[in-house]
């Protein structure tokens, strides 16, 4: 049942008469304020009430000056619906939040990321410990007064440590003959970048722990201290598999608060740049997951076409991997003359490469015996853990931004949402082959038809002039000159704005004081909230089973960390 905020209102006046809540709309998003105190019973409410089902980010934010110092922010949505509801409190220096792992399983590491950052504590909260900076960090790295360019080395490893409150933890470790086992980060699976810590019982994985942060790399703090078009060279480091789509999220975040929208033709752009961009992460993700389990050919296979979308990307900018293509406002070019075209060669090629995929592993005993009914989970437990992409969609359900909140003229393409059935790696494997398939229609049909009139729109407060015009008439050079120095500049506010890329939800959340620069910009990563359930995930599996659910997650440790 599709409900309105003003509904919403209604409904919580009536199930909460003494509780205050402040309701207000901030650049189209629904926003609640209460106490921290109220938080829980709040979002226990919400869900319960089934308006909301997803608890798909909790950001924090640092204001200084005033007395109730930290603002904590969860981000709901609706899956049925496409609705979204931000819920703030602030609390002090030494103030406290409830957990609100009791209702959602991915509040775990979100709350944790916060307290890292922040300092603010969430009250029982199973494991309430640093997550992304190493164990003798001192301070909090997000806070106003801590200094962008100081940094901490780590000079010792901790031993095999897993969180509080496993399952297994009642039986009595000790009196097991268990085996540690460290699996990464130099393991190859694990690319130089996750450490997963575990305990054998034979070969079976009896409990596991994850240790991340070591391809941290500031992007949250970065972007506060740089102009708005100079974060962009950042957010292709996030997700580098398909660095385009977090251009485009980030613009279209900036683009929600400056209230405008890029011309139909730089739209165009962007759709085919995010699908080429989701072909190659499927690629990277199922090659990788392959050749870890020994399947050497189709990784071989797979590169191929990657190094193809690679060569459309160098046409387009000159870059290959981190790209920089978009800007606040547009495009940062004009594609040069028959780009569309070679788009269009390259989805012939890439139809046959993906029919020959299949060949390789669809049917292949190995494969099949390797991913089949590993990893396998249910619908309810995705939510819980605030699964999306390609991992919610194999468990069922068919939940994709571009269909349930359309963008871009997404919801004016003909293309369909593929599901699986049990959750497992093997249908995670489908999905994405699927999806391959579904991202060449899109191409097609947007190559085939591109509007005519501009890449960008022509703002002088947004975007910066032709070089004729700078070099030609003094007004050119004068908005030139006053936009590098000034820099864009939104209004004061706040905003959500997400986008689905290729490993699910990408969100950013962002602040403006109206300056040259984000106040705050939080970053929800697909692969964060998928890739704490991991050590869930492996409990009872054999060793080798590790490796295929790990592949299969598409953890990406620049978009992980961060």
């Amino acid at each position: 049942m599709k409900r309105s905020f003003k509904s919403l209102q209604e409904g919580l006046r009536q199930r909460f008469p003494n509780t205050h809540f402040t309701f207000y709309q901030s650049f189209g998003d629904n926003i609640i304020v209460v106490s921290p105190s109220s938080v829980l019973s709040l979002l226990k409410f919400l869900k319960e009430e089934k308006y909301f089902d997803f608890l798909m980010n909790i950001s924090g934010v640092d204001y200084p000056k005033r007395d109730d110092r930290f603002e904590i922010v969860y981000e709901l949505f609706a899956s049925k619906t496409a609705f979204r509801l931000r819920v703030k409190t602030s609390v002090s220096e030494s103030g406290t939040v409830s957990t609100v792992q009791s209702l959602w399983k991915t509040a775990d590491w979100f709350e944790r990321e916060i307290y890292d950052m922040f300092g603010v504590e969430f009250e029982n909260h199973s494991n309430m410990n640093r997550l992304l900076t190493h164990h003798q960090f001192k301070g909090h790295p997000l806070r106003k007064d801590y200094p962008a360019d100081y940094q901490q080395h780590c000079t010792e490893a901790l031993p095999l440590h897993f969180d509080r409150g496993f399952d297994g933890d009642k039986e009595g470790v000790e009196e097991k003959d268990l085996i540690p086992l460290n699996i990464g980060p130099s393991h190859p699976a694990t690319h130089g970048t996750l450490r997963i810590m575990a305990q054998m019982e034979g070969e079976k994985v009896y409990r596991a722990g994850v240790e991340i942060g070591y391809l941290h790399r500031c992007f949250e703090k970065m972007a506060e201290t740089h102009p708005y078009n100079q974060v962009i060279p950042y957010t292709d480091r996030l997700n580098y598999c398909s660095a385009p789509m977090n251009n485009v999220g980030y613009c279209k975040t900036v683009e929600k608060l400056l209230g405008v929208e890029v011309p139909l033709k730089a739209q165009a752009i962007r759709v085919i740049l995010c699908e080429l961009s989701r072909i190659i992460d499927h690629i990277v993700c199922i090659g990788a997951n392959a050749v870890d389990l020994g399947a050497l050919t189709g990784f071989f296979h797979l590169f191929t076409y990657r190094e193809k979308v690679y060569t459309l990307f160098e046409k387009l900018c000159g870059a290959r991997l981190t790209v920089s293509l978009t800007r606040v406002g547009g495009m940062a070019q004009e594609p040069p003359r028959g780009w569309f075209e070679d788009v269009l060669i390259f989805c012939q090629e890439m139809k046959k490469g993906v029919d020959e995929l299949e060949l390789l592993l669809s049917g292949n005993r190995i494969w099949m015996d390797r991913t089949q009914g590993i990893g396998t989970l249910s619908v309810e437990e995705a939510i819980q853990w605030g699964y999306t992409g390609p991992c919610l969609r194999a468990t069922g359900m068919s939940l994709d931004l571009r269909k349930a909140d359309p963008y871009y003229g997404y919801d004016e393409l003909d293309f369909d949402v593929p599901t699986g059935t049990t959750g497992d790696v093997y249908d995670r494997y489908l999905v994405r082959v699927e999806e391959m398939r579904e991202a060449i229609k899109i191409i097609e049909q947007v190559a085939r038809c591109v509007p005519f009139g501009d890449y960008t729109i022509r703002d002088k407060d947004i975007v910066l002039p032709e070089k004729k015009d700078v070099y030609g008439n003094i007004e050119g050079l004068m908005q030139h000159f006053m936009l590098i120095m000034n820099g864009v500049r939104p209004p004061a506010g706040e905003t959500y704005c997400a986008t689905e890329a290729a490993n699910g939800e990408l969100g950013f959340y962002l602040v403006s004081d109206g300056s040259g620069q984000p106040y705050r910009l939080k970053v929800r990563p697909p692969c964060f909230a998928i890739y704490q359930s991991f050590p869930r995930q492996v409990q009872g599996t054999l060793v080798a089973d590790v490796i295929a659910i790990l592949g299969s997650m598409n953890v990406i440790a620049g978009e992980l960390d961060r």
